[in-house]
């Protein structure tokens, strides 16, 4: 186990795409390239989705060609402004006289699988940073590699700041972590496609540095979500795509409360662990905007809770039976830098938390936070059918399979955590198994 840092991050509280085998891509590199859909920009894009109706008619709906002409111009600054036709409804675009192309009909989606893979926290700052820099960006993923390339997309939660400029957020924190934007390589050479940033380490160094960060992000085709310019930013989900599924993903945290954003202000999409209507409404409402942007399944990803505990409280638990009420298909949890149990509701499942997926953290001889697992869940457009969970070990700043007795320690403990909420984990090889079409 790795002792090199002796401060704990802990407690703290107070938040069809396979390697590409094109003749330009580094095949060593292996990087996916799912479809990725920018979201909502400053206006609401949600609000224009429901409300094109009202739009199109002033752009000469029954007009002749003149009006034809116009109607093409205003697709193309929709396309500007919204970022694509994957968040501009296609039967308004048919109704203006614009063929667009179609995606695949129910018939041909009942056939297609894929799979989503999921991680905990990604905290690259610190000593994972000074390693990535003496080793390469390979290195800290060591035999995982191949493991975090496998899914057709794979998504994180990003812990640190990709960034050289800003200044530590005050009043001071116990931790700050922050990354050189360089170690952005990291990410997309293990494939990973979307990471959530609401969390309580968006903003150590300020909006310059968050704003930084979600700009070296795009520009490397990785989408993200829970933090942005604004509130209104902030609170956009981003959407991914493999194989004509497409994928809602909506990020939160239940803290740092002052590093969340505002109206004309950048931070992250905090909120409460409640249920009171005036907080839960933003969840539904979130949950219906990934819908209406043409989501085929929800993941709503959450940074929540105390560190280094092995159990969700009865509270969390009602707040995560409420989500996947709401419309959620799959609850990512993450925060607690351990795992927890998962639970199969009404055929979805609850991650309650991933744990880590890599840190430099002091090892809790009991808890052992050195051991992980990486998630992986096979879905179709309407459900998720399974879920296959890799035992990992993180020592000294890499990660790897884990083998022996953390193998089956790990195993172990996800089923004992696991069977509490009734649900059953079999091993097949060095996997472990749910199959959730057998226990809804």
């Amino acid at each position: 186990m790795k002792s090199s840092l002796q401060e704990r991050d802990w407690p703290i509280r107070t938040s069809e795409i396979r390697p590409v085998s094109n003749q330009n891509h580094r095949p060593e590199i292996a990087i996916r390239q799912p479809v990725i859909y920018n979201g909502g920009k400053e206006s609401s894009i949600c609000n224009f989705i429901k409300n094109w109706q009202r739009i199109v008619p002033l752009f000469g709906q029954h007009g002749g060609g003149e009006a034809m002409e116009i109607r093409k111009v205003f697709i193309a600054l929709a396309f500007i402004v919204f970022g694509g036709a994957s968040v501009f409804p296609h039967e308004a675009i048919s109704q203006m006289g614009v063929p667009v192309p179609q995606g695949p009909t129910v018939s041909e989606k009942k056939d297609l699988r894929i799979v989503l893979g999921f991680g905990g926290d990604v905290m690259l700052g610190r000593l994972v940073n000074e390693t990535i820099q003496e080793r390469g960006p390979r290195y800290i993923w060591g035999d995982a590699l191949s493991l975090l390339q496998e899914p057709d997309l794979m998504l994180a939660n990003l812990e640190c700041v990709l960034a050289q400029r800003g200044e530590p957020f005050q009043p001071p924190r116990a931790f700050y972590f922050r990354a050189l934007p360089k170690t952005i390589e990291t990410l997309t050479i293990a494939g990973i496609d979307y990471v959530s940033l609401a969390n309580n380490h968006a903003m150590d160094f300020g909006a310059t540095a968050l704003l930084e960060t979600i700009q070296h992000l795009d520009d490397h085709g990785i989408a993200h979500a829970g933090a942005g310019k604004n509130l209104m930013e902030a609170s956009k989900p981003a959407l991914v795509e493999a194989s004509g599924i497409k994928i809602g993903v909506i990020s939160f945290a239940d803290h740092f409360r002052e590093y969340g954003a505002h109206t004309d202000l950048p931070g992250t999409n905090v909120i409460r662990i409640s249920l009171r209507e005036d907080n839960f409404a933003r969840i539904r409402e979130a949950i219906q905007c990934a819908r209406d942007e043409g989501a085929d399944l929800v993941v709503f990803s959450v940074h929540w809770g105390p560190n280094m505990r092995q159990a969700p409280s009865r509270k969390f638990i009602e707040f995560a039976h409420a989500v996947m009420d709401a419309g959620a298909d799959i609850y990512h949890g993450h925060s607690a830098h351990v795992f927890q149990g998962i639970e199969i509701y009404n055929g979805k499942p609850i991650l309650y938390d991933t744990g880590e997926l890599i840190d430099d953290y002091y090892v809790d001889p009991v808890l052992r936070n050195d051991q992980q697992l990486l998630f992986l869940i096979t879905i179709t457009p309407w459900d998720v059918q399974r879920i296959e969970l890799i035992p990992l070990l993180i020592d000294h700043m890499q990660v790897n399979r884990a083998k022996g007795g953390d193998f089956k320690a790990i195993k172990e403990r996800i089923m004992r955590f696991s069977r509490t909420f009734g649900t059953e984990i079999s091993q097949k090889r060095d996997r472990l198994v749910i199959e959730v079409t057998q226990q809804r």
